[in-house]
């Protein structure tokens, strides 16, 4: 016993004497909505020290944050605190169309001896200028939203469209794949990116991504998810808000498996089968049913004769895409503004913005306008669904 507390005394010297030198733990990343929802959304961040981390939620009201002890919401797994770099909290139990203020922590995470885990200083958002965010509700009359792609890492492109798009005054922003060639590293991702998404309004507007092809490709693809949509099951799914459905697809690689670009490590071929069943039964449910306008987001535009991914998507998702009765199909891709009408095989327009233009969408109960913006503020098309 004695040599343990004299172990733990002589680590506690240690890492005493450490800190006089050592940088106080910090927020690198964030923090950004993700799959915000009618009662719940997920809160992401990253810090450049491990460290356990949690959202403390408080109504928008007059009250001061620090007027009481705000609730608290950690990253857990299994009834476990989390500790890592990225931190991803979900909330739940949430009001629809309720507005909400928080504020994000992380406690950094020295070192542990056994059972004992021993912590250092924490890192947080101010709460003298509380973040706020609001909640999906299906309820909503009028919406609007934005829609920017093939960003590639051009962060001064992705700035200047954002300002076109002034998504501060969205209900929400779709990132519709390729907002990198490669995702090569964590560092990459946000230089190229995801800083400007953060600095002009993810931490309070919820953004949805729909992931490229290029998305698919580098060392650190398989690290995806760990930042956009984490506690998703799936990086397919569907966001109801007011009277638009999105149905936010996956396309995967456009070339077949076997091709000698992606060193046998793809199987997307099997992973569009599976989208398909999942499709099926994701369009029978009531939020999609009921939404007046069905809005599917898919990078790779389903264009009959373009490359094996582009017909993968043509012959295994548009089938159940007609059946549902889906109004139009946003992509993009190919970065020039093409625009298909409904056919016999699309039986909805497809839409694929060029990788210089922002799509700026409003909706009502019996009306969806997508007007798309060029670099110039010049309009390069305008869609009017009405119902």
């Amino acid at each position: 016993m004695k040599n343990k507390l004299f172990g733990l005394w002589l680590l506690s010297l240690l890492f005493c004497a450490s800190s006089i030198t050592a940088q106080d733990i910090k927020i690198l990343y964030g923090p950004y909505l993700q799959n915000m929802g009618q009662e719940e959304v997920t809160i992401v961040w990253v810090t450049d020290k491990n460290a356990v981390s949690w959202v403390e939620l408080a109504p928008d009201d007059d009250t001061h944050f620090y007027l009481t002890e705000r609730p608290k919401f950690f990253a857990t797994k299994n009834g476990v605190k989390l500790e890592g770099q990225v931190h991803s909290v979900k909330l739940t139990d949430l009001k629809p169309g309720t507005k909400y203020r928080y504020r994000v922590f992380s406690q950094e995470v020295l070192y542990r001896q056994g059972h004992d885990i021993f912590y250092g200083k924490v890192a947080s958002t101010t709460a003298y200028r509380t973040l706020t965010f609001t909640t999906n509700n299906y309820a909503k009359n009028e919406i609007s939203f934005s829609m920017v792609n093939d960003i590639h890492g051009r962060s001064d492109m992705m700035k200047s469209l954002l300002e076109i798009a002034d998504p501060t005054k969205n209900d929400l922003v779709l990132f519709n794949g390729d907002m990198v060639s490669s995702v090569n590293n964590q560092k990459e991702l946000f230089e190229g990116f995801m800083n400007v998404g953060v600095d002009m309004f993810a931490k309070e507007i919820p953004m949805y991504y729909c992931r490229g092809n290029h998305e698919t490709r580098g060392p650190f693809a398989t690290e995806f998810q760990t930042y956009f949509s984490p506690l998703n099951p799936e990086l397919y799914f569907l966001v109801r808000q007011g009277p638009v459905c999105f149905v936010i697809l996956d396309c995967g690689e456009d070339k077949p498996d076997s091709d000698i670009e992606y060193s046998g490590i793809t199987a997307y071929d099997n992973y569009r089968t599976q989208e398909a069943e999942w499709l099926k039964k994701a369009l029978k449910q009531k939020e999609f049913v009921d939404a007046p306008f069905k809005v599917a987001i898919c990078h790779m535009p389903p264009f009959a004769g373009g490359w094996h991914g582009q017909q993968e998507i043509l012959d295994k998702l548009v089938p159940v895409l007609n059946e549902a009765k889906v109004d139009i199909m946003l992509s993009g891709h190919l970065h020039r503004h093409v625009k298909s009408e409904p056919n016999e095989l699309a039986k909805f327009p497809i839409l694929a913005n060029g990788n210089e233009a922002v799509v700026k969408g409003k909706a009502s109960k019996n009306e969806l306008v997508l007007d798309v913006i060029g670099l110039n503020g010049k309009q390069v098309d305008k869609i009017v669904i009405k119902k």
